[in-house]
């Protein structure tokens, strides 16, 4: 498909479209974001501006080749089996990259696209059943009563919870965590969140990142994740996500690089830990190291909502040098656009 065609069977709330000028007219009544990205998408440039999300630094905008969009939309596409006259629902906004790939999936690979507000529980009042669609964790824990009218799911921008993986064990719906980022034009890996085979009579929940088509991983010399996708990224991507690589095509999340707290020569990764905590604490929450003088660097917990106790006992998968040295509590957590928790700001909201 060239970009300034419009598959045969593509739909945009319900509506189909014979000419581009068509489309952008109908999608100005939707919303300007929109209309935005799909006026940059038919025009004559070969590249689309996108903006980062900012979870690990400042949002800055970056070229994304047209061609790399759809060769991702073609590959989630063949990945998830996902045919022409699939119905998605795109419930993220199209300021971001995800929210922007949706729209791209639906017009290269002919889908019945419908675009609802980015709100915190987009299912509600919503009487159609699809396919497809793509969320980020509080949008599927707000969704839980209603997430029969989805049939595959795709997580992004945050970490899954434990509790809310336990929470989804039981619906129909087939739940995937993505690995992605802007500048790999969202996901080149998904883990399967649900719908676990059995062992001996057991749900085997543990599960890990399996790459998409056409993605090379590898490791560099501080154990982070190497992508190589020549598909839809022209120059190796070395990210800070520090990995454990399973097979060839598969590997284990352990956390960020730059996240990583050294307390007295212990290396402690705050994602681990912070999976091990969710089983005993209900609120949002993080861990991070702040400035010590005798250990370098000292675990704290830093929890959103009124004080609480919280009896580290309850867990033993916690080391000793794992168990947080304080405990500290912010009415709100400051958030990126995307939802994503500053932790850096945060932080130094809370110390003020």
């Amino acid at each position: 498909m060239k970009n300034n065609n419009i598959h045969k069977n593509f739909k945009l709330n319900n509506t189909s479209f014979t000419t581009k000028e068509e489309l952008l007219k109908f999608s100005k009544e939707i919303n300007d974001s929109v209309f935005s990205f799909l006026s940059d998408w038919f025009n004559n440039d070969d590249f689309v501006i996108v903006q980062t999300s900012g979870s690990t630094g400042t949002p800055k905008p970056i070229q994304l080749k047209k061609e790399f969009m759809t060769n991702s939309a073609l590959a989630t596409g063949e990945f998830f089996n996902l045919k022409e006259s699939t119905s998605a629902l795109l419930c993220l906004s199209t300021d971001y990259i995800a929210g922007k790939m949706m729209l791209v999936r639906a017009l290269v690979l002919g889908w019945n696209l419908d675009v609802v507000h980015s709100v915190s529980n987009p299912l509600k009042g919503l009487e159609n059943q699809y396919d497809f669609s793509a969320m980020v964790p509080m949008q599927l824990r707000n969704s839980l009563s209603e997430l029969h009218k989805i049939d595959k799911l795709i997580v992004g921008g945050g970490v899954v919870s434990n509790d809310l993986i336990d929470a989804i064990q039981n619906v129909s719906t087939k739940v995937y965590a993505t690995y992605g980022m802007t500048e790999t034009v969202t996901h080149i890996a998904v883990k399967k969140l649900n719908n676990f085979s059995k062992f001996r009579g057991e749900t085997i929940k543990k599960s890990v990142y399996k790459t998409i088509p056409d993605v090379n991983i590898t490791q560099d010399s501080r154990n982070c994740l190497v992508i190589q996708a020549p598909k839809v990224s022209e120059e190796k991507v070395i990210t800070n996500d520090v990995v454990n690589l399973v097979s060839e095509t598969e590997f284990e999340w352990l956390g960020r690089y730059d996240n990583v707290i050294n307390s007295g020569g212990v290396k402690l990764h705050p994602e681990k830990i912070e999976e091990k905590l969710s089983l005993i604490i209900s609120n949002r929450f993080f861990v991070i190291g702040i400035d010590d003088e005798v250990l370098g660097e000292r675990l704290v917990l830093v929890v959103e909502g009124k004080n609480q106790f919280i009896d580290f006992s309850k867990t033993k998968n916690l080391t000793k040098y794992e168990i947080p040295k304080e405990i500290y509590f912010v009415n709100e957590f400051i958030e990126t656009e995307t939802k994503k928790i500053q932790r850096k700001k945060t932080l130094n909201k809370v110390l003020k």
